[in-house]
């Protein structure tokens, strides 16, 4: 069963970030607050990881629209073509926020996506996840977890959340209640910003 890890934004517990970091190195899940919704994530050098997220979401790992959630734009040139001055400005100006940038994939993605060309990248406004990315040391691949109810589409209270994951995954963090609008999508593969998604963001970048 999952671990209940209780960790405040405000101050979050270094001996806890490791716990979660050593579970993650290991090939461990883990359920985490973001600045929108809760999210399923993984370390990105982890295959067998990967492969039990694509399991958990029911979809082929090749295909799957998984995010890389990066702790700044540091991370970008790892998994990212070269981009434009223009495009960078616009990032800067949106990161850490709530958004997730689709944008061209270099020839160093994981293996398990090298067929994909472009790549979803979150810099979360998150104190608790940008703590767990900083000192696993690479991206983590993440997905929003929704609710089947019809009403709510993402569930916000993290004690419900670990009651429905705690045979799924490995540790679930109770950052406090979480959002229930996801993030703003913009694909930045083309010549102009193309919206994906609305979401929490603002679209006046």
């Amino acid at each position: 069963m999952a671990s209940f890890i209780k960790i405040y934004q405000d101050n979050p517990n270094e001996r806890d970030i490791s716990k979660v970091v050593k579970i993650l190195k290991g090939g461990g899940l883990i359920i985490y607050p973001s600045d929108t919704v809760y999210a399923l994530g993984c370390d990105i050098t982890n295959n067998r990881a990967l492969e039990r997220v694509a399991q958990i979401k029911k979809v082929k790992l090749a295909k799957a629209n998984f995010s890389f959630v990066c702790k700044d734009l540091s991370n970008l040139s790892d998994y990212v073509k070269q981009i434009d001055t223009t495009t960078f400005k616009l990032l800067k100006r949106a990161l850490p926020g709530p958004y997730t940038f689709i944008l061209p994939g270099n020839n160093n993605l994981p293996s398990v996506f090298k067929k994909k060309k472009e790549v979803g990248i979150r810099v979360p406004d998150n104190t608790i996840v940008q703590a767990i990315v900083h000192e696993l040391g690479n991206p983590i691949v993440s997905t929003s977890i929704k609710d089947e109810d019809e009403l709510i589409e993402y569930t916000t209270d993290p004690e419900l959340i670990f009651e429905k994951w705690k045979h799924l995954v490995d540790v679930v963090i109770d950052g406090g209640y979480g959002g229930n609008v996801a993030s703003t999508v913009i694909d930045l593969t083309g010549s102009e910003p193309v919206l994906i998604r609305e979401g929490k963001g603002s679209l006046a970048l």
